[in-house]
């Protein structure tokens, strides 16, 4: 093999263990680079058709905090969270507020007619 084909079988070699290293390095910095998700927000009503109690689960993937109608709930290390409320007569609008370590913040919000 001659010099020039060595050479470019190098930095061949060389430029794809860095694109190799870059990829890694992204898909381990993925939840940091796109700060938390609000996701699978489920309501379930109570028991009966004019329940006015629902309970609202979900899931805040890479939260430090949420915030639920103004007021902090608590959510496991997976993120996951669930809480009951009460309606009101009418409209009702539910908030589902969340905020990482980093800063970055999702905010969901829910109608819903009692």
């Amino acid at each position: 093999m001659n010099t020039n084909a060595k050479k470019i079988l190098k930095i061949l070699s060389f430029l794809a263990v860095l694109v190799l290293m870059v990829a890694y390095s992204f898909w381990g910095a993925r939840d940091i680079i796109f700060g938390v998700k609000i996701k699978d927000v489920g309501i379930i009503r109570g028991e009966g058709e004019e329940s006015n109690i629902v309970k609202i689960t979900g899931r805040a993937k890479n939260a430090k905090m949420i915030i639920l109608n103004g007021r902090e709930i608590s959510i496991d290390q997976a993120g996951n969270w669930s809480e009951t409320l009460v309606l009101l007569s009418g409209y009702n609008i539910i908030t589902v507020w969340a905020e990482d370590k980093f800063g970055y913040e999702d905010e969901k919000n829910y109608q819903i007619m009692y």
